[in-house]
């Protein structure tokens, strides 16, 4: 045995120590019991906000989201390369707040889906149940 394997459990079936329950997040899951969740488990946010829309919060609402976002992205790309074939380079002066109100909503839609995904993912690991508040 290696000296630095000394000391570590090497049973099949060695699971290593959880986090500290200060690094958990303790939520209600969908079967009704309280389970501590990492930051990493949890994924995007879970909780309504009280608000009258519920938010999508699951990998498939987030993908579908991703998809439509791209879908306008898709629009975007084709104004850009009509005005380029046009030479009409005077309607970006006036439409530039377009750009960053398409992306911004682009990237962070496909970054909570793959975090959502791997969140997924974690907790099927786990065996855990999702989170819904």
């Amino acid at each position: 045995m290696a000296r630095r394997s000394q000391g570590v459990p090497q049973e099949p079936g060695y699971v290593p120590s959880r986090p500290s329950g200060d690094q958990l997040i303790y939520r209600r899951a969908e079967n009704g019991e309280m389970v501590g969740y990492t930051p990493d488990e949890y994924g995007v946010r879970k909780d309504d906000g009280g608000g009258l829309v519920k938010p999508v919060n699951s990998s498939g609402g987030i993908l579908f989201l991703a998809l439509l976002l791209t879908a306008g992205m898709g629009v975007l790309v084709y104004f850009v390369v009509q005005v380029a074939v046009q030479g009409s380079w005077h309607i970006f002066g006036e439409v530039w707040w377009v750009f960053p109100a398409c992306i911004y909503p682009f990237t962070f839609a496909w970054a909570s889906y793959f975090k959502e995904r791997r969140a997924e993912k974690l907790r099927k690991a786990r065996n855990l149940a999702r989170p819904v508040e």
